[in-house]
């Protein structure tokens, strides 16, 4: 199976105290970089979020939000006056020591951690609230491997779309060759003639005759057409096995472009030009989704 890296989901659990509401959000990124922004009521899940998190996605960024919300639908706070004390006292040692610090705004003292909340989770047993919340991840994580699933199978199959059409480009080129090489061979004839008296003896053709031979030498493709047609084969195994391999097509798309580059280098004609350049053009589309795959 075969992930994209972008995907989303929202899960709701109804318990004693509330709704538990948890959403997850990936997108693309080189590696796995994971976000949270939890209630400080579940602070303590972060790591254990996390390790599921990393369990089930390899790489992308992904944001996850976890919060309850009050049974009733009301969100009136809840000041823990014992957090406010203890802040209280904190600030009163601070200025002993640094009597011209900024004291605290009411404001800065309500952001400060437990000191208000808006759960509304005041006197739930917590660890029941974190088994919950843990339960709900889990039923996140499989909505969010499914969209991303769905998603992955699109972009691959549009992958592989790119990889047949190139290997059409590529049947186009090979009867190109000789009869460029013969274009070629024939043009320079007909100018050599046109500028030397009495036309061509056994020298000049014993010299186009070499000309011919380099221009065969230089413009010989098979070695890169192989190559391709290698790495093509390599696209449609890495679609039909599946797994994390977002890492193996952007390798695969370098190797890709390095070859279809060579061949535009070593085009003899107009009409192998302009089929090294679709190549290259197939193979940007190529890379451009796969930089969406895990």
């Amino acid at each position: 199976m075969i992930y994209s890296m972008t995907g989303y989901a929202a899960s709701v659990r109804e318990t004693e105290g509330g709704s538990l509401h948890l959403e997850l959000k990936s997108v693309n990124s080189r590696f796995l970089d994971v976000g949270f922004r939890i209630s400080d009521s579940l602070q303590a899940l972060e790591s254990a979020l996390r390790g599921k998190i990393a369990a089930c996605v390899r790489r992308g960024k992904v944001d996850c939000r976890l919060y309850l919300s009050r049974a009733g639908g009301g969100k009136k706070g809840v000041l823990n006056e014992a957090a406010l004390h203890e802040l209280g006292e904190l600030e009163g040692r601070v200025r002993a020591v640094l009597p011209d610090a900024k004291p605290f705004s009411v404001a800065e003292a309500l952001q400060f951690p437990g000191v208000w909340s808006t759960d509304g989770d005041a006197g739930m047993d917590n660890t029941a609230l974190q088994g919950e919340a843990l339960l709900l991840a889990d039923q996140a994580l499989d909505e969010l491997l499914a969209s991303r699933s769905r998603e992955g199978e699109k972009l691959m199959r549009m992958i592989l779309e790119r990889g047949m059409k190139m290997r059409e480009t590529i049947e186009r080129i090979m009867p190109m060759l000789p009869v460029a090489e013969a274009e070629f061979l024939a043009n320079l004839r007909q100018r050599v003639s046109a500028i030397v008296p009495g036309g061509i003896d056994e020298s000049l053709e014993n010299r186009l005759a070499n000309e011919a031979v380099l221009l065969a030498a230089k413009g010989d493709v098979a070695e890169e057409i192989s190559r391709l047609i290698t790495h093509l084969d390599e696209l449609e195994h890495i679609g039909r096995t599946g797994g994390t391999v977002g890492k193996r097509l952007d390798f695969l798309t370098q190797e890709l472009n390095r070859e279809a580059n060579t061949l535009a280098s070593k085009a003899v004609s107009t009409n192998i030009n302009q089929a090294a350049t679709e190549l290259k053009l197939l193979i940007e589309q190529i890379r451009e989704q796969a930089q969406n795959i895990e």
